[in-house]
C-alpha cells in the first residue's frame, strides 16, 4: 500500500542514488487491513456500508478467483526500512489510504471526472417539479430529496434506534434518538402539526451532506423557497458567530446546488391542470381549488419579494435557469431534455455489475427486437411488392385480352365488303372450277382451272 505519488518518488531515488539493495520494499506507514480500507472507501465514497463476503460467495459472484484469495488471507505486516533510512522523499501520503482518504478520492474525483450532480428544481404548484426530479433522477442516478419525506425518513430512523435498545443498559445512541423525538414532538403541538423551520433545516443539511448525496448527487425537489431558508441551509456563515465571521464547515459548499432550476406557467395553466386532478389525488397532494388557490397566491407573493430564492443563488453565482411549461406533456420530455442538456453528461460512478449485466440483456433484447421487426418489415414491403406485381400482370393480361378482341373486331369490321365481294362474284365460279378439277385430277391442275374459267366467262 502507497501513494503513486510516493511510488514515483521511490523510483526517482532508485535512478539518482543507484542502492546497491537489490530488492526494495515499497510501503507507507499504514498497518490497515483490507477491511479498514474497504470500510474507508465505503465513508467516504459510496452509502457507508459494506458486504462481508465468505470465500465460496466471493468465488461464486466471480469477484474473485480461487488462487487470488490465497493471496488476501495473507497476514503479514513489512516495513520500508530502505527507503525510509537512505532515500530522500517528500512523503504525499506516509500515513496510508485510511487517513488521507479525503485527500485521494478528491484526486481520484478530479482526475476520473466523477462529480456529484447537485440539482435544485423550483417553481409553483401543479407546474411539474416532482416528476421532473424523478425523471432527473433516474437519469442521473442521483438521489431525490423531498422535505417531507426526509422529515419522515429521520423521525422513523430515531424510532427504530429507541425501540432497538436495551431498556437494561445505557445507551448514549438511544438516548439521544430520544431527546431528539421529543424535541421534534414538542415542535410540532406548538406548530400544528409541522417541525420549526431551524430543526427542518438541520434534518436537510444532514441529509444531504450524508454519503451517498454528497458522493453520488441529489435532486432538491421545490425547497428552499424563500431567500432566508437558502441562506440559512446554504450559507457558509457560521449564524453564531457572524461577528467573527467564523466560516461553517467545508460540506457546506458541497451541500449547495450547482444547478437551479426554475419551472414557469401561467396561473390559468396550472388551475385548469390542477382541476383534472382526480378528486383523491387532489386532497393527496393538497390541490383542492381552496388550497390550490391559496398556495399559488403564496407562491406569486414569495416571487415578487424584495429579496427571493432566485436572487440569493445568483448572489452565489448559482445563476437560475428560467423553463416555461406550456404544454401538458405528462412526461415532461421537453423540459427534462433542456435540462440534460445544461446540466451535461451524467457524472457518476456508473452502475454495478448486476446493472451492468441487466442492462446488456436489455440492449441484446431491443438488438433482437429490432432485428425482428426489421425482418418483418422488409418481408411486408416484399409481400405488398409481390401482391402489386402479381395485380399489375394480372391487369396487363385484362388490358392484353381487350386489345385483342378490339383488334379483333376491328379487322372484322374491315373486312367484310371484301368477303361479300368475293362471296357474290369469285366463290361460285372458282368453286365449280375446283370441283371439277378434283374430279377430272389433270396433270397441272393450275392451267385446267385457268382454261375452265376462261371458258366458263366465254360462254356467260
Amino acid at each position: 500500500m502507497i501513494h503513486v505519488y510516493d511510488l514515483g518518488g521511490v523510483i526517482q531515488n532508485i535512478i539518482e542514488i543507484r542502492p546497491k539493495t537489490k530488492y526494495i520494499l515499497a510501503v507507507d506507514d499504514s498497518k490497515n487491513t483490507l477491511e479498514e480500507i474497504v470500510k474507508m472507501i465505503s465513508d467516504t465514497l459510496g452509502p457507508g456500508e459494506m458486504n462481508l463476503l465468505s470465500d465460496q460467495d466471493a468465488i461464486t459472484m466471480k469477484a474473485f478467483k480461487p488462487e487470488e484469495l490465497e493471496y488476501l488471507n495473507i497476514s503479514l505486516r513489512l516495513d520500508g526500512i530502505v527507503i525510509k533510512d537512505s532515500f530522500s522523499l517528500t512523503w504525499t501520503s506516509v500515513a496510508g489510504m485510511v487517513e488521507n482518504m479525503a485527500n485521494i478520492v478528491e484526486e481520484y474525483q478530479n482526475t476520473r471526472k466523477l462529480l456529484p450532480i447537485r440539482i435544485c428544481v423550483v417553481g409553483p404548484p401543479a407546474v411539474g417539479k416532482t416528476t421532473v426530479s424523478e425523471k432527473l433522477c433516474n437519469h442521473y442516478q442521483i438521489h431525490h430529496i423531498r422535505v417531507k419525506e426526509v422529515i419522515e425518513e429521520k423521525i422513523t430512523q430515531l424510532k427504530e434506534i429507541v425501540d432497538g435498545a436495551d431498556p437494561e443498559s445505557e445507551d448514549v445512541a438511544a438516548d439521544a434518538a430520544q431527546t431528539q423525538l421529543e424535541n421534534y414532538n414538542k415542535s410540532m403541538d406548538m406548530n400544528a402539526g409541522r417541525l420549526a423551520d431551524y430543526l427542518v433545516f438541520d434534518i436537510l443539511q444532514e441529509k444531504l451532506n450524508s454519503p451517498p448525496c454528497r458522493n453520488q448527487g441529489f435532486v432538491l425537489d421545490g425547497f428552499p423557497k424563500t431567500y432566508e431558508q437558502g441562506k440559512l441551509i446554504f450559507s457558509e456563515e457560521d449564524p453564531e458567530n457572524q461577528d467573527l465571521m467564523i466560516k461553517a464547515p467545508l460540506y457546506i459548499k458541497k451541500i449547495t446546488p450547482g444547478h437551479v432550476f426554475a419551472l414557469n406557467a401561467t396561473d390559468g395553466f396550472l388551475t385548469q391542470r390542477a382541476r383534472g386532478l382526480p378528486q383523491r389525488v387532489a386532497e393527496e397532494m393538497r390541490y383542492t381549488e381552496e388550497e390550490f388557490s391559496s398556495r399559488l397566491t403564496r407562491y406569486r407573493e414569495l416571487s415578487a419579494a424584495e429579496e427571493t430564492l432566485l436572487d440569493y443563488f445568483d448572489e452565489l453565482e448559482i445563476h437560475p435557469e428560467h423553463i416555461d411549461v406550456t404544454t401538458d406533456d405528462p412526461e415532461y420530455a421537453d423540459v427534462v431534455k433542456k435540462i440534460t442538456v445544461l446540466v451535461g453528461v451524467p457524472k457518476n460512478y456508473g452502475l454495478s455489475r448486476e446493472e451492468q449485466e441487466e442492462e446488456e440483456r436489455n440492449k441484446e433484447e431491443e438488438r433482437k427486437q429490432k432485428v425482428a421487426a426489421e425482418a418483418a418489415e422488409r418481408k411486408r414491403r416484399n409481400e405488398a411488392a409481390l401482391a402489386e406485381m402479381a395485380a399489375q400482370y394480372d391487369e396487363w393480361q385484362e388490358n392484353l385480352s381487350e386489345v385483342q378482341r378490339q383488334e379483333k373486331e376491328l379487322h372484322d369490321a374491315h373486312s367484310l365488303p371484301l368477303r361479300n365481294y368475293l362471296m357474290k362474284y369469285v366463290m361460285p365460279s372458282l368453286t365449280a372450277a375446283m370441283t371439277e378439277c378434283t374430279r377430272i385430277k389433270p396433270e397441272d391442275p393450275v392451267d385446267f382451272l385457268a382454261e375452265h374459267l376462261l371458258r366458263k366467262n366465254q360462254q356467260e
